[in-house]
């Protein structure tokens, strides 16, 4: 009885607990971009080889399903209590790594990680959340947004203090983050049991075909506004440097405080959802996204940097409404449902940075940017079509 009462009341302190390992881990998993210009040197690789690096640390990716059903049918909890140990191993070796190919290995080992992660993390949250999942995933992806900030600052911190071959002596911090998880999440159950392998598959199938219009719907979602977030995440530095030919240090602050933005989006909207709709939340998100953009790309100097907070609140804030979304509609298998709308996410995202890249090249960042805010106008009608309920 107690259990079932707790389990309708916020655990405060367990999804902060959560939320402070997916910063944890999600810090670790963002050495790539800050180390790769001192790996192409170490290694004497081209960018183009370089960027194969990215390839590799995302293909585990594309298993989410797979890791979503291998989540059902074992104690998924310790996949959250493990990954930030061996994301923390795999990318603080990095410095030491001699090689091209054992770089690629240690990344792709990295990649399984972060996917065995992120799959199951969301269940967890919403069974701490109690009634306020939007609150509990605003939490969560608060850490992740946190964690793309200071990522890239404490390995360059560490490079500077240590050398690149120091950055190992960054590993503990990672293996004490999964004691600690291990000790406090051990008892708490993520998703129902199982009764067989057979109705398990019967499940499966019938859920993605149940399911196939609401996954529709969020594919339209994310995929009209991917290229806008994912467009600015990658190149916005660049855009200032080379376009608007601002110095480096006002590039890179123009990006700190886009994702700092975001963060604070991210903090918000879930409450926000859990009072006036998920619909209405990403409806505001939706409408407000593309007319930041326009203010932003027609601005200039700091007054660029007053739309780009705006703009960062709006973009990202979605994120954590759209993971609320889907686990408002899992009943059963929920970890295996948030792998779906896992993968969907990685796939949008990936085709969104190649296109922004393709564009960028073609015509120019900022009329890219004009045109990702246009074609973001297309994730409304989506959003429409939610079910109110």
């Amino acid at each position: 009885m107690k259990e079932e009462q707790s389990s309708k009341k916020f655990q405060s302190n367990n999804v902060i607990l959560v939320a402070a390992s997916h910063m944890l881990h999600d810090i670790y998993s963002s050495f790539l971009a800050p180390l790769r210009p001192l790996l192409i040197e170490k290694f004497g690789v081209t960018l183009a080889m370089a960027s194969l690096w990215d390839l590799i640390m995302r293909i585990p990716w594309f298993l989410n399903p797979i890791i979503g059903i291998i989540a059902e049918r074992t104690a998924a909890r310790y996949f959250i209590i493990v990954t930030p140990a061996i994301t923390a191993i795999a990318m603080s070796l990095l410095g030491l790594a001699p090689s091209f190919a054992i770089i690629s290995i240690l990344l792709f080992t990295m990649g399984i990680s972060s996917a065995v992660f992120h799959v199951p993390a969301p269940t967890m949250v919403k069974r701490l959340s109690g009634k306020l999942t939007g609150r509990g995933m605003s939490y969560y992806m608060f850490g992740g947004e946190l964690a793309r900030t200071a990522g890239p600052l404490i390995i360059t911190a560490s490079v500077s203090y240590w050398g690149l071959e120091g950055t190992w002596r960054l590993i503990p911090f990672g293996l004490i983050a999964s004691f600690i998880l291990f000790l406090k999440l051990k008892n708490i159950k993520i998703s129902d049991e199982i009764k067989t392998k057979k109705a398990e598959k019967k499940y499966v199938l019938s859920t993605l075909k149940k399911y196939l219009p609401f996954f529709l719907v969020l594919i339209g979602i994310t995929l009209f506004r991917a290229v806008m977030k994912s467009g600015l995440s990658a190149f916005l530095p660049t855009f200032y440097y080379s376009e608007r030919g601002e110095s480096l240090w006002f590039a890179n602050s123009a990006l700190a405080v886009f994702q700092l933005a975001g963060a604070l989006g991210t903090i918000l909207a879930g409450s926000i959802s859990d009072r006036i709709g998920r619909r209405n939340t990403l409806l505001i998100a939706s409408i407000m996204s593309p007319i930041m953009m326009f203010l932003f790309i027609n601005s200039v100097g700091w007054l660029s940097f007053v739309f780009l907070v705006l703009l960062g609140f709006f973009i990202f804030a979605p994120g954590p409404v759209l993971i609320a979304l889907v686990q408002d509609r899992s009943k059963e298998f929920p970890v295996f449902m948030n792998s779906i709308y896992m993968t969907v996410s990685f796939i949008t995202a990936a085709l969104a940075v190649f296109f922004a890249g393709l564009m960028g090249d073609w015509i120019g960042l900022e009329k890219t940017y004009l045109i990702s805010s246009v074609l973001s106008l297309g994730a409304i009608p989506f959003v429409l079509w939610l079910n109110k309920k």
